[in-house]
C-alpha cells in the first residue's frame, strides 16, 4: 500500500483554507488596491514608519464596522442602502448622495488602479523585450484595454463564488508577497514603536496623507456592500459567530498586508532620503537596496492589489444601486452589464490620455473620507432600534466603539478639508 503524500495533503488542506475565507475577501480587495498601496509607499519613503498609529486605528474601526454592518444583514435580511432608505428620516436622499459619492470616488481609483496595473505589466514586458522602450504609450494603453476587458467578460460570466475565488487568488499572492519583501527589507523595531504614537508630519502633504490613509482602509465601500456579499455567500443568522471572525481576519490582514507595504518602503527608502511619488519609481530607488528578487516580488504584490481591486472597483456601482433598489444583486440583468460596461470605459480615462494617475489616486482616497461620518451614523441608529433588530441588543462596547470611528471620522474629514485647502 502506497503512503499517502504528505506534502500534497498539506498543500490541499492549504488551499481548503484559503478558499473558505468569506466575504472578507471583498474588504481587502476594496481596500488594497494600488492606490492604497501608493499611500503606504509614498507615506514610508517620507515619514518612515509615523503614520502607523493611523493604519492601526482605521483597521480596528474597519474591523468593527464590517462586523457591524454584517450581523444586521444577518439578523434583518436588510442591506445596508435598503434599510437607510426604509428606516431612516430622509433616508432616500441620503442613500443616494451616499452612491454617487462613493461611485465617483470609486471610480477615479479604478482609472490610476488601471493606469498603473498596466504601467507595471509594461515595465516587467521591457525587462524581456527591450525593444518596446520607445512604445511605451501604446503599449499601455493595449495592455490596460485587454486587462479590463477581461475583467468584463468574467463579469458576464460569473457568479459571487467564482468573483470570490478570483479574488481569492490575487489577495493571496499579494499578501505573500509583501510580507515575502518584508523579511528582506525591514524597520527598525524602535521606529515601529515611534509609529505607534499619534502624529502628524508636520510637512506639505502631510495632512493629505493623514486622510488619504483612512479614506483607503476606512473605504465605506466595505461595509455598504457587505451585506450584498454575505448574502450572496448564503450566510443566514446561524452564520452570526463565523461572520464575526471573518471581520477581525479581514481587518487584521489589512493591517499586516499595508503595514508590510510601509515598512518596506521605510526600511528601504526612508533613512536613504529618497521619497517615492510614484510606484514605479520603485525600480529605480529599491532595486539597488533590496535586491532584484525583492523588488520582483514587490511590483508581482503591486500588480496583484491592483488587479485585486478592479473586480470591486467595477461591482461598486451596481452594488450599491442594486441595494438601494431591492437588496439584491442580479449579475446577469441589464443594469448590471451596462454599469459596469461604462465603469470599464471610465477606467481607461487614464491611459489614454496617458496621464500620471499617482496624484488622482491620493485625491480620491481624501475624498473617500468625507462620506464616512454618515455611513457610520447610518448604522448607529439601525442596529440600536429594538423593533429593526428584532430584540437583539448591541452591547455598549460595540455602540462606544461606533461613536469612537464616528468622531474619528470627523477628525479625519475636517483634517481633509483642511488639506484640500492648502492643496488647491
Amino acid at each position: 500500500m502506497e503512503k499517502p503524500n504528505a506534502s500534497g495533503s498539506l498543500i490541499k488542506q492549504l488551499l481548503a483554507l484559503v478558499l473558505a475565507f468569506g466575504p472578507g475577501i471583498f474588504a481587502i480587495g476594496y481596500t488594497i488596491g494600488t492606490g492604497s498601496v501608493t499611500s503606504m509607499i509614498v507615506a514610508g519613503s517620507t515619514y518612515g514608519m509615523q503614520l502607523l498609529w493611523v493604519l492601526l486605528i482605521s483597521c480596528v474601526f474597519s474591523g468593527l464596522l464590517m462586523y457591524v454592518y454584517g450581523k444586521y444583514a444577518l439578523i434583518t435580511g436588510e442591506t445596508a442602502l435598503f434599510a437607510f432608505k426604509k428606516h431612516l428620516k430622509s433616508g432616500k436622499l441620503l442613500a443616494i448622495l451616499i452612491i454617487v459619492g462613493i461611485s465617483f470616488g470609486q471610480w477615479n481609483s479604478l482609472m490610476g488602479i488601471l493606469g498603473i496595473s498596466a504601467n507595471i505589466i509594461y515595465e516587467i514586458f521591457l525587462i524581456y523585450f527591450p525593444q518596446l522602450e520607445g512604445y511605451k504609450y501604446e503599449t499601455v494603453l493595449i495592455v490596460a484595454i485587454l486587462v479590463i476587458g477581461v475583467m468584463y467578460a468574467l463579469l458576464w460570466v460569473g457568479k459571487y463564488n467564482f468573483f470570490e475565488k478570483i479574488l481569492v487568488v490575487f489577495v493571496t499572492i499579494m499578501g505573500l508577497s509583501f510580507i515575502v519583501s518584508l523579511f528582506m527589507v525591514y524597520p527598525l523595531p524602535v521606529e515601529v514603536l515611534q509609529g505607534l504614537v499619534p502624529s502628524i508630519p508636520q510637512v506639505e502633504g502631510g495632512k493629505m496623507m493623514v486622510a488619504a490613509f483612512v479614506g483607503t482602509t476606512m473605504a465605506s465601500a466595505t461595509f455598504l456592500s457587505r451585506p450584498l456579499f454575505i448574502k450572496g455567500k448564503g450566510w443566514t443568522i446561524n452564520n452570526l459567530m463565523q461572520q464575526k471572525k471573518d471581520s477581525i481576519t479581514a481587518a487584521i490582514l489589512v493591517f499586516i498586508i499595508s503595514g508590510s507595504v510601509m515598512a518596506v518602503a521605510s526600511g528601504a527608502l526612508f533613512h536613504q532620503g529618497q521619497p517615492v511619488t510614484k510606484v514605479l519609481d520603485m525600480v529605480n530607488t529599491l532595486e539597488p537596496v533590496a535586491g532584484k528578487f525583492a523588488l520582483t516580488l514587490f511590483f508581482f504584490g503591486t500588480l496583484s492589489a491592483g488587479l485585486s481591486s478592479i473586480f470591486p472597483c467595477l461591482l461598486i456601482a451596481p452594488i450599491l444601486l442594486a441595494d438601494y433598489q431591492s437588496g439584491e444583486l442580479d449579475t446577469n440583468s441589464v443594469q448590471f452589464r451596462i454599469i459596469t460596461a461604462i465603469a470599464c470605459l471610465f477606467a481607461l480615462i487614464v491611459p489614454v490620455f496617458g496621464a500620471n494617475p499617482i496624484e488622482m489616486q491620493i485625491l480620491s482616497q481624501v475624498f473617500n473620507v468625507f462620506v464616512l461620518p454618515v455611513v457610520i451614523i447610518g448604522i448607529v441608529l439601525l442596529i440600536n432600534n429594538k423593533k429593526i433588530m428584532k430584540g437583539y441588543k448591541t452591547n455598549i462596547l460595540v455602540n462606544l466603539g461606533l461613536l469612537g470611528a464616528f468622531f474619528f471620522s470627523c477628525v479625519i474629514s475636517y483634517n481633509g478639508i483642511l488639506a484640500l485647502l492648502d492643496y488647491f
